[in-house]
């Protein structure tokens, strides 16, 4: 009866979610709805899940529309009629089509046209909808005579009339407009809502056939789906054996490569590992993430699989991963085992500027010419509060000072004296019904479906920006129909590594072996940055918290660094054990205080649970639980697993074999507690075992060749830290760094033996446009002369001559920057038209060198002025802008000297990390550097944060207490005032 439902999948025009949908279809006693999104099919499978669990048959169709025009519906009959909606759709939106006014041949579907006066011919398969208001034009039609084609067509878009304006807000926020002017045809009518079986008799008095041919319709549709199937490719080298097999053979070559000869432990737990991987259908799973890795090995591509396809000895054999499950003692199970529902998880990080190409290689391997197989997973963006605010005071055409207002006091109402106006009370109230609710679809950060059947069977595509078909469903739909994603993700750390190697081939002509991970975890250069905290630019290890954990635990050893990855997190740290660990690690006697169980079960954290992976051991050895059981227990815990009542058989079974095997009561619920309080903020070991692994790649490049290692840092832009603090460790290791240079420069930073040119890329700006020509023409006919030169080869305007002037670029000609600044200005008014190429401007015009009056000297604190404004940092010492020269404190490295007593030192500021205390108050942890470039680390309780806030960038005047922790030395703060700088007009 209901054919033309639509969920808030239509984005920006439905208001109901699908459980809403089908709870009131439930209470109107319907028996069959039909979903159909416009241009959307994002909400079909939690629809078919919710429609099925409430005794209610699934219809599926998609809304076809031009904007708000309808121009027809389609309905699936079956699985292909599914297939058939969703290729029709896609086509139409990659290429940006619009849909005709008549439907083009479907096999497996229904079409149903909106009303109209016009008759035309319908074919099989298609129906005319007639809405219950267009009963009293219908006598008079050329359709009445075609009863046995005409449907009823009452849309679904609301529940209610908070909804219905809701809805019309909605289309007022898409289509950018005032609520006061949205056209009638842009919205829905007020009567778009389920009615039950005897209002729809009544409101279709005398054409009762109407809605038996609407029942009669949906019955005719029946899509049957399995969800637990797995719907990823199978079968890549032509049937289940073959790929089998072919697992099998490269497992073994990649163990020989890997570990030289087999001993009976890796023997047994490469068959147990195929065994399962067969069992579970995941063959093809680990085949294409080889074939990817393969890929990228031959392309020369750097990448790190991690997540928890590390404890895979078969990821390991292949090069998946470069962890090594057995060394550390990973359990197969928590990446896959017999009882786990969701699918593997391999993360394959690339470096941003390989990851489109690896994307383009999936695409183009595993699409077929005319059947697509392959799309980017999506994710829905969803309305936030403020943003609702926001969107909704443009609608209502509020300024936006009101509308700052309403955002201002949207979390304090009722707390304070605000009290909003007739306009603010309709937003306020709004906002709370659309918020969360979708607004579009956006792009997963790296997930890939690679699906047996087109990918159509499941989903229509777009294209956004990206340039690749994307699905119109996320991750949590993408795994409950079967649908295992492929994470190819990118990220910064990779291509400092990637770009570190090329600097030190051009620069030193030597080439570097970056894989060889066990002799750099034995080097004794790594081994001192390790133990010293010295991290700056290595990947993961280099923010102000894990710098000071290394230096506190003194760690040097791969898995001392592999811990120290997981304790770092925010709940192993809060929880006070990260504090334990560090003294069990430095203390051996006080390991004595671990529980006995505990500590023979984790000798290597002394008794501490780390990972993730410790769950499991304690419930596998502790209580006799399976490996498989251990897992369910980890993933129940962590808030991952979607059956409470498994887990609460896994947590039964717990305790009574824990009686069974002896154990103390007290003990058991001691043991449990530990497992309940942690394991929602476990860290992943074979995670942890990844990223250490990087680290150690970044810190061989960073201890050896630490110069080429910080450019190739800069020029990826990826940190913890600012830009300043990069080019900073570049002159602490002995770097001679220099602004911007008009002929020694490129785009991005280079280095020249112990020489570092900034790029122009840092020139805030300088436009890029700018950039190309000048390094075009330079590269086409050499370096500039001189100022005369480079304006009569380089067609540039007067603000863009002066930027490069103002940072230094002209310097090599001997003439100051005053000098050149005069000598510009009298060029570029004199320069009549643009000239470009090479040609000389001033060729042969007898135009005589310039002389510039005499002018007065730069002050040094006005150079760095210019490179704060232009480069956005000074490449001269800050603390020459400090207004009050006289002032002075202790150095950093002094510190040690006063020890438990009060001194004054002087920091330009580097980073705060912004945390708050248990009761709620906000305290923070200060970095800072001297002026002799060493750290300071500090610490603000919450009573100095009040009395002296940090106030951004700057150089402060601080006071305090030293203290000590495991030979690591920071302030404890009492004031931190910033301090005045010089201004050119004082």
């Amino acid at each position: 009866m209901h054919l033309n439902c639509h969920s808030y999948y239509s984005f920006k025009y439905g208001t109901l979610s699908v459980e809403e949908l089908v709870l009131e279809a439930k209470k109107q006693k319907l028996d069959a709805l039909a979903l159909t999104d416009i241009n959307s099919c994002s909400g079909v499978f939690p629809f078919i899940r919710e429609a099925q669990k409430n005794g209610i048959h699934p219809v599926i169709g998609i809304d076809f529309r031009n904007g708000s025009k309808q121009q027809f519906i389609g309905l699936a009959k079956n699985q292909e009629g599914f297939y058939e909606l969703n290729k029709y759709l896609s086509h139409h939106l990659m290429n940006k089509l619009p849909f005709p006014e008549r439907a083009p041949v479907f096999d497996h579907s229904v079409v149903i046209y909106p009303f109209t006066e016009t008759f035309f011919a319908l074919k099989e398969n298609e129906y005319l909808g007639i809405h219950p208001s267009q009963l009293n034009r219908l006598p008079y039609s050329p359709w009445a005579k075609y009863k046995e084609r005409l449907v009823l067509l009452q849309p679904v878009s609301f529940a209610s009339k908070t909804a219905f304006n809701a809805h019309r807000l909605l289309r007022a926020m898409d289509g950018n407009t005032l609520l006061s002017k949205l056209p009638l045809s842009e919205q829905g009518d007020p009567t778009d809502r389920f009615y039950g079986y005897a209002d729809m008799v009544g409101r279709c008095e005398g054409h009762s056939y109407l809605i038996y041919n609407s029942q009669k319709l949906l019955e005719q549709c029946q899509f049957s789906f399995y969800f637990q199937a797995v719907k990823n490719r199978r079968d890549i080298l032509g049937s289940d054996w073959e790929d089998f097999d072919y697992l099998r053979q490269e497992t073994y070559k990649g163990a020989l490569r890997r570990y030289g000869c087999l001993d009976e432990t890796k023997e047994k737990r490469i068959i147990k590992e195929l065994e399962i991987i067969q069992q579970k259908g995941f063959v093809s799973y680990f085949l294409i993430n080889y074939d990817i890795v393969n890929f990228a090995q031959h392309k020369n591509f750097f990448y790190v699989g991690r997540g928890s396809g590390a404890n895979s000895i078969v990821a390991y054999c292949l090069a998946i991963t470069d962890v090594d499950p057995i060394e550390l003692d990973l359990y197969f199970e928590r990446f896959i085992n017999l009882y786990r529902e969701n699918p593997p998880d391999f993360d394959l990080d690339f470096s941003w500027k390989d990851r489109d190409e690896i994307t383009h290689y999936i695409f183009d391997t595993y699409n077929q010419p005319k059947q697509d197989h392959v799309c980017l997973l999506a994710t829905f963006n969803t309305f936030q509060y403020n943003s609702v605010l926001r969107e909704l005071g443009k609608v209502f055409g509020l300024p936006k000072s009101e509308i700052e207002s309403l955002i201002y006091y949207g979390d304090k109402l009722g707390s304070s004296n605000y009290i909003p106006d007739q306009y603010g009370k309709l937003i306020y109230q709004y906002a709370k019904v659309i918020r969360n609710m979708p607004s579009h679809l956006s792009i997963h950060a790296g997930g890939i479906l690679i699906s047996h059947k087109p990918i159509h069977y499941y989903t229509a595509t777009e294209l956004p920006p990206k340039g690749f078909a994307t699905s119109q469903f996320d991750m949590h739909v993408a795994e409950d129909i079967g649908l295992h994603k492929f994470d190819i993700l990118s990220q910064r750390g990779l291509g400092h590594i990637k770009s570190a190697l090329e600097l030190i081939h051009t620069n030193q002509e030597k080439t570097v072996d970056i894989r060889q991970v066990a002799a750099f975890k034995k080097d004794p250069a790594i081994k001192a940055h390790l133990r010293e905290g010295r991290t700056i630019g290595a990947f993961y290890v280099e923010s102000p918290a894990m710098r000071m954990l290394l230096a506190k635990m003194k760690a040097d050893e791969y898995l001392e660094l592999v811990a120290a990855s997981s304790i770092i997190r925010p709940g192993v740290a809060r929880s006070g054990m990260m504090r334990e660990y560090i003294l069990r690690h430095v203390n051996p006697a006080r390991r004595e205080r671990a529980h006995p169980v505990l500590k023979d079960i984790m000798p290597e954290t002394y008794g501490i649970m780390v990972y993730q992976e410790d769950v499991i051991k304690v419930a596998h050895h502790f209580a006799g639980l399976t490996l498989s059981e251990a897992d369910v227990l980890r993933r129940g815990m962590s808030g991952k697993s979607r059956s409470k009542g498994a887990l609460q058989r896994v947590k039964e079974r717990f305790f009574s074999n824990c009686q069974e095997m002896g154990r103390d009561a007290t003990v058991t619920g001691e043991v449990w507690h530990q497992i309940e309080s942690f394991a929602g903020y476990s860290f992943a070991k074979g995670h942890s075992a990844s990223f250490a692994v990087e680290s150690y790649q970044s810190l061989y490049l960073k201890a050896h060749y630490p110069l080429e290692f910080m450019v190739a840092v800069i020029n990826n832009f990826g940190g913890f830290y600012h830009t300043e603090f990069y080019i900073h460790e570049l002159r602490m290791n002995g770097a001679d760094v220099q602004a911007p240079h008009l002929n020694e420069s490129d785009y991005f930073t280079n280095i020249k033996g112990k020489t570092v040119y900034l790029g122009f890329v840092h020139m805030k700006y300088l436009q890029q446009e700018t950039s190309n020509k000048l390094l075009a023409e330079r590269q086409k006919a050499g370096p500039y002369g001189g100022l005369t030169d480079f304006i009569s080869r380089v067609d540039i305007s007067l603000e863009q001559v002066l930027i490069l002037i103002r940072i230094g670029c002209f310097r090599f000609t001997g003439k100051s920057k005053q000098e050149s600044l005069w000598e510009a200005h009298f060029i570029m008014h004199r320069k009549k038209s643009p000239v470009g190429g090479s040609q000389r401007l001033f060729a042969n015009a007898g135009f005589r060198e310039l002389k510039a009056p005499v002018l007065e000297d730069l002050d040094l604190r006005q150079e760095i002025i210019d490179q704060l404004e232009i480069l956005e940092f000074p490449l001269i010492s800050p603390f020459h802008l400090v207004k009050d020269q006289k002032t002075s404190g202790i150095a950093a490295l002094e510190m040690k000297q006063f020890l438990g007593k009060r001194v004054q030192l002087i920091g330009y500021l580097v980073t705060v990390k912004y945390t708050r205390t248990v009761k709620g108050d906000v305290m923070n942890f200060g970095t800072f550097i001297d002026k002799d470039g060493h750290w300071i680390d500090t610490v603000h309780f919450p009573p100095v944060v009040k009395k002296t806030p940090l106030k951004g960038r700057g150089i402060y005047l601080i006071k305090g207490k030293v203290t000590e922790e495991f030979d690591f030395y920071s302030i404890e703060v009492s004031s931190c005032e910033r301090m005045a700088y010089w201004n050119a007009e004082d």
